[in-house]
């Protein structure tokens, strides 16, 4: 039985002039659709009623498939793994054989950084491990106790399982199979392109226009939460060096800090993007890392130095010992009313969605909800189709 040749052509209609010239005209409008006119409007004029929707979409997905994501992660981690290991993989150049690569790694990095986790990072880099210190699934089984010192190595483990190896496989996988179809197979650069072994040139119609969209959309939404934390950080960073107005004396920023944070921040992105990738994009990357790597040896050198090596190293070994029986278990509530183990979600919750300060099952929703649309499908995805 002879083997087809991998598909190399995958046409997709594009506008050939006006404000959609070079664009799928399909799956530009259906996404503005979806995402002005179903979403954003509906948030506005209804806010209630959408967050009362949205809620009960999400806790409805949570409790079917949060299990089914937990493994998935785990089978990209392995698949991960299994290229690392494998000498063809390592040896495959992801472009035309001979091509050099484009940026330096100190570039590449620092774009994967700043696209993938950075305001994330910045965000919950502190803050997710007091959370789970005060609360994790080791504490709602009794095996630790919240705030006192056997929690400790506990909050790092779950913090490292949110941000470690399950986090950077999802990025990898989704990467790799653009990068591999477009660049390689030098098909369009959309997540249909991806999809091709398993759908051929039907791609090139309504299923792939369907794929195309949903991954604008999810990618959008989960750029949005992430600009959300952004502004937040611009708004308090703002109001601590000194500028009044911004926020409120609880912290919270008030109408006129988020309207300035969106447009420096909206305004710095749009100018960084129009410039391409290898101007704007990489320029701002760069400075990113160089402050980041300067807030870093701040830390280190004026902050809690030894415990924070120590959280750090031993804090990875707990996580990598413990990563097999956290990839693959499942937690259940015991459906008693009022016990710890009611907080966890009537269905099944699994090591890489744990428990926070606001309760078990909104940390739940938060961290799920968040990597599937942020992690899963990445940001590329909204510049090929949009």
């Amino acid at each position: 039985m002879s083997i087809k040749p991998p598909l190399s052509d995958l046409p997709i209609k594009t506008a050939d002039n006006g404000f959609f010239r070079g664009f799928s005209v399909d799956v530009t409008v259906i996404s503005k659709i979806i995402i002005s006119s179903m979403l954003v409007v509906w948030c506005i004029v209804w806010p209630t009623q959408a967050g009362n929707v949205l809620g009960e979409w999400n806790a409805a997905i949570l409790s079917q498939f949060a299990a089914w994501y937990i493994w998935v992660v785990t089978a990209f981690v392995l698949v991960c793994i299994g290229l690392a290991i494998w000498p063809t993989a390592g040896r495959m150049n992801l472009g035309v054989d001979g091509e050099k690569p484009e940026f330096s790694n100190f570039s590449w990095f620092s774009m994967m950084f700043g696209a993938g986790i950075g305001a994330g990072m910045l965000t919950w880099a502190v803050a997710e491990p007091v959370a789970h210190f005060k609360n994790n699934p080791s504490v709602v089984q009794g095996v630790t106790t919240a705030l006192e010192a056997d929690n400790v190595r506990t909050a790092y483990v779950w913090s490292y399982l949110h941000w470690g190896l399950g986090a950077w496989a999802c990025y990898a996988i989704a990467g790799l199979a653009l990068a591999f179809f477009s660049y390689r197979r030098g098909l369009p650069l959309t997540t249909r392109s991806s999809l091709t072994p398993l759908f051929g040139k039907s791609l090139s119609g309504t299923v792939g226009h369907i794929i195309d969209i949903v991954a604008v959309v999810a990618t959008i939404l989960g750029v949005a939460q992430t600009l959300g934390f952004g502004v937040e950080q611009f708004v308090a960073g703002l109001t601590r060096i000194g500028i009044g107005g911004l926020a409120l004396a609880d912290g919270t920023a008030t109408t006129t800090g988020i309207i300035v944070a969106l447009l420096v921040i909206m305004g710095a992105s749009t100018l960084s993007a129009l410039s391409g990738v290898g101007k704007g994009i990489k320029w701002l990357s760069n400075i990113n890392m160089v402050l980041s790597i300067f807030l870093l040896r701040f830390f280190i050198i004026f902050g809690a130095t030894w415990f924070g090596a120590m959280a750090f190293f031993v804090g990875i070994w707990d996580y990598l010992v413990a990563l097999p029986w956290l990839s693959f278990n499942v937690y259940k509530s015991d459906g008693i009313e009022g016990s710890n183990f009611s907080f966890l979600p009537n269905g099944r919750v699994g090591g890489r969605c744990s428990t926070g300060p606001g309760g078990s099952r909104l940390r739940l929703s938060w961290d799920c909800s968040w990597r599937v649309s942020r992690v899963v499908v990445p940001s590329a995805n909204l510049f090929s189709a949009l």
